[in-house]
């Protein structure tokens, strides 16, 4: 039957109503918030571009993370600034390095928050690169060495997790990471710590202002040759069939915004949690556009946000997660 007996503004006509048959609901429990942590003391610095997001040293570290928890928020992705940076990454699995450090501190503040960890070397390394490199004696280009990054990656997932990460979330692309993660984690008594892969990570232009907070450009080259190609969407499934068979426990999209028909492709094929990252390229732009007056800046972050559940989204990273638990409660 069509119009005029088919009506579908029937089911428009209040608010009550709207909410009876909503589709998708978005709630603080899908949240997890970004927290920068460095070495120093009396630190809260306010990335520039990043409005409102803010590099903690430890000793101030406790009053973010008690706000965190009491809005609700289950969950933080942690990542660490090192004093000292090397070939090598050598901070990023020491047992006292900052990311380390921050843990045990939070898990003593607030032992319910769900802390992942960002298990990549990018922070740590003096190259920028999210893996060992050398140069090839041909070309005289850089190259990432993919087998031996794995071994200095599983040292820091195990350092981690002996922290007391609840989550290891490896972010560095290099094949075989998730298998060789998952059994250094079992060896090491660590069978019950899951792995967030980011499955499917594309070599994007969104990435900018999170390498300015996490001091983590590559000092030469790109990472076209590990991160993916923003064209290719059959690719995304090879990665995460790869990763669910290496044992991945939850699956990552990177970027969210410009990639929801990729979530919805991981969600229609596999049975894992998903969960989307809505990067810091994403984020700078709403707050410059909310800035300047051009957008709603409260009404855009939670149709975003909605776009991404919508999409097939289970979880979403953001840095807009303090403001719209608040927004969700009616602040």
């Amino acid at each position: 039957m069509a119009f005029p007996i088919v009506r579908h503004r029937r089911l428009r006509q209040s608010a009550s109503m709207r909410n009876l048959v909503r589709e998708t609901v978005l709630t603080t429990n899908d949240f997890i918030y970004p927290i920068y942590v460095k070495y120093g003391t009396n630190i809260k610095e306010e990335i520039s571009s990043m409005p409102g997001v803010y590099r903690f040293s430890l000793d101030l570290l406790e009053a973010e993370i008690r706000e965190i928890a009491s809005l609700g928020i289950q969950s933080i992705m942690l990542f660490g600034l090192p004093d000292h940076k090397d070939a090598e990454g050598t901070s990023a699995y020491d047992p006292n390095g900052i990311v380390q450090e921050a843990t045990r501190l939070i898990k003593k503040w607030a032992p319910e928050l769900i802390v992942m960890a960002d298990t990549c070397l990018c922070q740590f390394t003096d190259h920028g690169h999210c893996g060992m490199v050398h140069l090839d004696e041909v070309t005289g280009a850089a190259v990432v060495d993919n087998d031996p990054s794995l071994t200095l990656l599983v040292r820091t997932a195990i350092s981690q997790a002996e922290a007391g990460a609840d989550v290891i979330a490896p972010s560095n692309m290099m094949d075989g990471f998730v298998s060789a993660i998952r059994e250094g984690l079992d060896e090491a008594g660590f069978s019950h710590v899951p792995i967030l892969s980011y499955s499917v990570k594309y070599a994007s232009a969104f990435y900018g202002p999170f390498r300015d907070a996490a001091k983590s450009a590559p000092q030469f080259g790109d990472r076209k040759t590990y991160q993916m190609d923003p064209a290719n969407a059959r690719e995304a499934l090879r990665e995460a069939d790869s990763d669910v068979f290496e044992g991945a426990d939850m699956l990552m999209v990177k970027p969210a915004l410009s990639y929801l028909d990729i979530v919805r492709q991981l969600r229609d094929s596999f049975d894992l949690p998903i969960v989307a990252y809505n990067v810091s390229g994403e984020y700078a732009m709403v707050k410059a556009a909310a800035a300047n007056g051009w957008i709603d800046e409260r009404a855009i972050v939670l149709e975003k946000l909605i776009s991404m559940k919508r999409a097939g989204a289970d979880l979403i990273i953001t840095y807009h997660a303090k403001d719209a638990s608040r927004w969700l409660r009616g602040e």
